[in-house]
């Protein structure tokens, strides 16, 4: 029995020896296949994610203080944004969206037989081919056309525009347009800011982003109405066009405008 107990304890010495590497012997791991497909899965994810998320991403056009900006749209219609404005519109999508959504003011030239609808916060213009203006800003919403014929809608109302005609609401209430200028183009993009009856907070508005600077006002009823026109290329004769029919006194300090009313002598 004896050496029946010794001849087992050497063949389980043996096994021990194989199982155990020699020093300095490699040992290699084996991985599952499967943990790195579900890693190349994964990236094959993270770039399809990237790819929808850049080709959906709207095109967007944005231009700064006293800045115009030309763009054109997929269908060839140009456009022209007055300072501080935003526009963009599905450029992957244009053909089932054909949508361009507006903050600010700009001037479309629309591509001959085309059409596409003008999306702001104020209401939406369809163009049935044509030429005309956009301005939303601060409450104000304007559309004129120059040529064609366009549609605004706002909330309930809707109005058709022939060349010539214009759609004007201020304060949430719409006015009467006012009359034809017999122009091709609005006047700012001759460099002249012009305007019908409109809030002087809204023109002053209008001073600082063409010129840069901030504006302050004293003992001023910025609620009274303004019919006029500035040159956006001249800021003391633009300041002069505001002050001199409201009989304001102004100061200039750098990029500080003061506004203030005259004492009466």
């Amino acid at each position: 029995w004896d050496r029946h107990a010794l001849r087992q304890a050497g063949a389980l010495d043996r096994v021990r020896q194989a199982r155990t590497p020699a020093a300095g012997g490699k040992v290699v791991r084996m991985r599952p296949i499967s943990r790195w497909m579900g890693v190349a899965a994964a990236v094959v994810l993270l770039f399809g994610a990237a790819y929808f998320y850049i080709s959906t991403r709207p095109a967007t056009f944005r231009t700064g203080i006293a800045q115009q900006s030309e763009v054109v749209l997929p269908d060839a219609s140009e456009i022209t944004l007055n300072a501080g404005s935003l526009l963009s519109y599905s450029e992957k999508g244009w053909e089932t969206e054909r949508r361009v959504n507006l903050e600010g003011e700009a001037f479309f030239r629309v591509a001959k037989g085309k059409t596409f609808t003008v999306a702001t916060e104020a209401g939406d213009v369809t163009v049935l081919g044509t030429q005309f203006n956009v301005l939303q800003r601060e409450g104000i919403f304007i559309v004129r056309c120059y040529e064609g014929r366009v549609r605004v809608t706002s909330g309930s109302h809707t109005s058709e525009l022939p060349a010539g005609a214009a759609f004007r609401m201020v304060g949430g209430i719409v006015e009467a347009a006012g009359p034809a200028d017999g122009t091709t183009a609005p006047a700012w993009t001759r460099n002249e800011s012009e305007f019908h009856s409109l809030p002087l907070s809204a023109v002053l508005e209008e001073f600082s982003r063409q010129f840069d600077v901030q504006v302050t006002t004293q003992g001023i009823d910025l609620t009274q109405r303004f019919t006029g026109s500035f040159s956006n290329t001249n800021m003391k004769l633009a300041l002069e066009s505001i002050s001199t029919p409201l009989q304001l006194a102004t100061e200039v300090n750098g990029n500080q405008v003061l506004l203030y009313a005259r004492e009466t002598p």
